[in-house]
């Protein structure tokens, strides 16, 4: 099912596919990211950390390269459901330096543009399936 990608769900796709590469490379240049302020090596948890981030960093691509409306809808709603144990782990462990900060990025870059997208492709999947297809001759 394709659809047609207005330039603000590019914006939001972008906003959601560009940490899943971004992520990586900060966990392995900066182990205290992943490990805590204490973690001077690169541990398992970086390289976990960074698998699930890219392969979830190329089937936005993929996604948006086909235009599916499903695809992109379970990958943001991936992205925002892992967002969603984020933040209070980041919060819990004590990983941000600027609370207020951490939150607002979440919320304002992570959270609300992944339901304003969540809610356009459920839009345009529930019209496309509504409407009638024609009967094979």
């Amino acid at each position: 099912m394709k659809i047609v990608i207005p330039w603000w769900l590019t914006l939001i796709i972008i906003i959601e596919t560009l940490p899943m590469f971004i992520g990586p490379v900060v966990a392995f240049a900066l182990p205290g990211f992943l490990g805590g302020p204490g973690a001077e090596e690169v541990n398992q948890a970086a390289y976990i950390y960074a698998a699930r981030n890219l392969a979830v960093g190329f089937a936005f691509i993929i996604a948006f390269a086909l235009k599916s409306a499903p695809m992109l809808f379970i990958l943001i709603f991936i992205r925002l459901f892992t967002d969603l144990i984020d933040l209070p782990t980041l919060l819990h462990f004590g990983l941000s330096t600027n609370t207020a900060r951490v939150v607002s990025i979440f919320v304002f870059l992570y959270y609300i543009p992944a339901l304003i997208a969540l809610r356009y492709l459920w839009k345009q999947m529930r019209q496309t399936n509504a409407e009638p297809t024609a009967a094979p001759a």
